[in-house]
């Protein structure tokens, strides 16, 4: 029976901007890196990440997309729809928390990367991430 594993070295508040218009599915085309899997332990985990548009937004896509090591290899793993939404003083941007039901885990130095269909500016954000020991 192998022993269980935890990850011991939060890494939450790391950030990108998505701000270039990208339409591709294939993970090609400008992306962003959210999250880089610590390249000296047995991978990285992410629970949750937050997704907070900087002003207003056009009907859209977020991707998310894994990349390995090297990025040789990077492939969708979601599409998150983005509604129109006029920012103002009472209305606010657009914002979602993607859940990773049991845990996005990643590789040695694998890392998790965003683009956006429309050009409008994301900020991307891992709040619950860590490396496993």
């Amino acid at each position: 029976m192998a022993a269980a594993n935890y990850v011991v070295t939060p890494k939450n508040g790391e950030f990108a901007q998505a701000t270039t218009a990208n339409t591709n599915r294939d993970g090609t085309g400008t992306l962003v890196t959210v999250f880089t899997a610590a390249s000296s332990s047995a991978g990285s985990r992410i629970d949750r990440i937050a997704i907070n548009a900087t002003g207003t937004t056009t009907a859209g896509m977020i991707r998310l997309f894994v990349a390995n090591s090297g990025g040789s290899s990077i492939r969708l793993i979601r599409e998150i729809p983005v509604v129109a939404t006029t920012a103002s003083a009472t209305q606010p941007a657009f914002n979602v928390e993607v859940v990773f039901d049991n845990g996005l885990i990643l590789e040695n130095g694998a890392t998790l990367r965003a683009g956006t269909q429309i050009a409008n500016p994301f900020n991307i954000t891992p709040i619950v991430a860590g490396d496993f020991v």
